[in-house]
């Protein structure tokens, strides 16, 4: 590879490790979210009916939202103070540990109620090592990206999302091609498992790349300060309090529709309607590469008529998609639930999601950067992707009907709408590194 020594600064190449780095991260993060639907409940709740030990299961897959807000702090801390680099190896090394423990860990039946406990234990890690993944992951793309062209370069590390998605559905859609019995016996295990060889592969290439110039800038003005820098969180809780707010609520949408596409409709798919579950699982992958490719073009399209007017568009997609999306879904046949998760992810998230790495981190001094995007896009994850699956089961459960899940992410995507359009101008509508640092929100 090119650049200095043995690491690399070369944009397209930051990007691609982003991208790379980003895949095996919610790879291990996106197993736990489809064993949550197709085994945990039986494996680590089997005392309960099957729709109380599914919500066990989602309860057990959202505590890891609570966690990752106080990832993005830590690692936002040190990743603004020491490295960027640093803290993404280490978050790589957390989750992929995390992901094989639970793929180790003995089932109720063997255990008694600490397995459900350990489960309940390593899904917080998991959280705390995402929760410092997605804030250091786009700053490094973003931060080596040249000007008019930062939208699209960082728009590589969000695409990782849908990417690691089809790595786990992937998996799971091959394990679940042993008989029932060894898979609920062994089977559900491996990709679990396999989660250490794609770890080894995420160090190398992250191991591999430069640390962030503008981080190396602010470092160096910080030293020249005539006082000390206060602590990061202190400075974003003091003077970017809204724009934490703004950039939590821009990103609601996107996150919803995405954990009721690929974790939601997964469970009701099957359980409910009767559909096969390889149906869902390879629709939910045929979206999901989609969305990977679609990313980066819509990100171009910000890059050309600017950021705000993309997130609002995006929000307008969101606020029309949900009722047509469950419409098709509850077709049954397999164009229909194609096409509900084809209008869910490459459209509803795509064009939701595609610049936040881009947008939410320009709301923030470079100083501060980490600490303040990180937080804001995890606290998004605790108020719209964690209740998402739970909330959409319960609305199921109460009136009968999936449309009223589909007018659930209207109305969530309406608040996301609201946001962007009072949010500040900062680095929407012009490129991060032709303006001096934002000014606080």
């Amino acid at each position: 590879m090119g650049g200095s020594g043995s690491t690399d600064r070369s944009p397209g190449r930051v990007a691609l490790a982003s991208f790379l780095g980003t895949t095996v991260e919610w790879y291990d993060y996106f197993l736990f979210g489809t064993a949550a639907v197709l085994v945990l409940n039986r494996q680590f709740f089997p005392s309960l009916s099957p729709a109380a030990g599914t919500l066990a299961a989602f309860a057990t897959f959202s505590v890891a939202f609570v966690a990752r807000p106080l990832g993005s702090l830590v690692f936002g801390h040190y990743g603004d103070r020491l490295s960027r680099k640093k803290m993404l190896v280490f978050s790589l090394v957390g989750m992929g540990a995390a992901t094989v423990a639970v793929g180790l860990l003995p089932g109720f039946g063997t255990i008694g109620v600490a397995a459900p406990v350990l489960l309940v234990t390593l899904r917080l890690l998991q959280g705390i090592a995402v929760g410092g993944e997605w804030g250091g992951a786009s700053l490094m793309a973003l931060e080596h990206a040249p000007e008019g062209r930062r939208a699209f370069y960082a728009s590589w590390a969000q695409a990782g999302v849908p990417a690691g998605t089809v790595l786990a559905t992937g998996a799971f859609a091959l394990a679940g091609l042993l008989p029932d019995e060894q898979f609920d016996a062994w089977g559900w295990r491996i990709p679990f498992l396999a989660s250490a060889l794609l770890i080894g592969v995420g160090l190398w290439i992250r191991l591999r790349i430069e640390e962030s110039p503008e981080l190396a800038r602010a470092h160096a003005e910080q030293a020249a300060a005539p006082e000390p820098a206060p602590p990061p969180l202190l400075d974003v809780l003091r003077d970017n309090k809204k724009a934490v707010l703004i950039g939590a609520l821009s990103v609601v949408g996107g996150n919803t529709v995405y954990y009721l596409a690929t974790v939601y409709m997964l469970s009701l798919g099957p359980q409910t309607f009767g559909f096969p579950r390889s149906t869902v699982l390879l629709a939910i992958m045929a979206a999901a590469i989609v969305d990977v490719a679609v990313m980066p073009c819509v990100a171009l399209l910000a890059d050309r008529i600017g950021r705000r007017r993309l997130l609002q568009l995006g929000a307008v997609l969101g606020i029309v998609v949900g009722v047509p999306m469950f419409a098709a879904f509850e077709t049954g046949t397999p164009w229909g639930i194609l096409l509900a998760t084809m209008l869910a992810l490459p459209i509803g998230h795509a064009f939701s999601s595609a610049v936040v790495t881009s947008y939410i981190p320009g709301l923030f001094p470079a100083g501060v950067r980490y600490t303040g995007a990180g937080l804001a896009y995890q606290v998004s994850g605790i108020i719209a992707s964690a209740p998402a699956p739970f909330m959409a089961t319960l609305l199921f459960s109460v009136t009968g009907s999936s449309l009223t899940v589909g007018a659930y992410l209207s109305v969530v995507s309406l608040v996301a709408l609201v946001a962007i359009t009072v949010g500040p101008r900062t680095s929407l509508d012009r490129d991060v590194a032709a303006e001096p640092a934002p000014a606080p929100v």
